[in-house]
């Protein structure tokens, strides 16, 4: 048998941690001196201390560890709750990660208010371009739910084209649009008041509620799908019809002729686009300091994407009109 400080030493725990465990009877010594109180422990008890302090370590109370260890948990059990608690703990990493890069970019924006030069900032017309593009929907326009639908639906996107034998001819681009507007939200409730109409939304906010549909693009050419046996109409981006929608291909991918902007003020990013905060809301100072108004969601044209995000270099594509 081993005294109370011995089986500590043995178990990584510490002695107090055993009178407690034994005044709760989590965990009751083999004997105890009748005279002198001492505890003493027996080797085959490790095996209960061990299962306490892996189940406390998986974030049970040491109400619900007694519960468990009633019920003489198996050791594959205790691994599947290992696996669970592992796969809940990266999740928390991850979102905690994403927490930290979202407030990293407001303090980023913070400081470099009022620096960027006019010598920064690019207005130009761009040209329209044949995509490949996945859709998804993002809960707001903010980076942190943008990111998490973005990244998924470019990697699919890939996977598709390289499957289809389709290749692409230049960067990736990404563009926006206002989430449409579910039925019930659009009879559930007033937006204005009866018989007065409901204001235009601000540019950037989507009509009844912050939603947006991503549009996760490739350039590509009408040669790479003939290839692939997909005949499309040169003028519109649509088989056979007239329609500048995106229009699915039967490859698993859609196909759009994204239309030019007329005007856009255009600035390039360098890094990752959890942090574009800083570089959006610098373009959204000179837009307004320079005599322009934005006339849409700007645009994301993937110049260079290598494996380290810290190296990307994008070119934000914001819309304008004269103010």
């Amino acid at each position: 048998m081993f005294t109370i400080g011995d089986f500590a030493q043995y178990g990584r725990v510490s002695a107090r941690m055993l009178r407690h465990y034994d005044a709760i009877g989590l965990l009751r010594p083999a004997r105890t001196d009748p005279v002198s109180g001492y505890r003493f422990y027996e080797a085959a008890q490790l095996a209960r201390l061990n299962r306490i302090i892996a189940l406390k370590d998986l974030g049970f109370s040491l109400q619900q560890v007694r519960a468990i260890l009633a019920e003489e948990v198996s050791v594959p059990e205790l691994r599947g709750m290992l696996r669970l608690r592992r796969a809940e703990l990266e999740a928390a990493l991850t979102a905690a990660g994403a927490r930290l890069a979202q407030v990293e970019a407001r303090l980023r924006t913070i400081e470099s208010e009022g620096r960027m030069s006019a010598d920064d900032v690019v207005v130009k017309r761009t040209e329209t371009v044949l995509l490949a593009e996945l859709s998804g929907r993002a809960a707001s326009y903010g980076p942190e739910d943008i990111g998490p639908v973005i990244q998924p639906l470019y990697d699919e996107l890939c996977r598709l084209l390289e499957t289809a034998g389709v290749t692409p001819a230049g960067p990736g681009l990404a563009y926006y649009e206002d989430a449409p507007v579910p039925a019930a939200a659009k009879t559930g409730g007033a937006l204005a008041p009866p018989g007065e109409a409901t204001p235009n939304p601000p540019a950037h906010t989507a009509p009844g509620g912050d939603a947006v549909l991503v549009h996760a693009g490739m350039v590509i050419t009408h040669e790479a799908l003939a290839k692939a046996g997909v005949t499309v109409d040169r003028a519109s981006g649509r088989p056979g019809t007239p329609s500048a929608a995106p229009v699915p291909t039967g490859l698993g991918f859609d196909v759009v002729m994204l239309p030019a902007l007329d005007c856009a003020a255009t600035v390039v990013h360098r890094g990752p686009m959890s942090r574009i905060l800083p570089t959006a809301q610098n373009l959204a100072h000179w837009i307004d300091a320079n005599g322009y108004r934005s006339a849409g969601y700007a645009r994301e044209l993937y110049l260079e994407c290598p494996p380290d995000q810290e190296d990307w270099v994008t070119e934000i594509q914001e819309p304008v009109v004269r103010a």
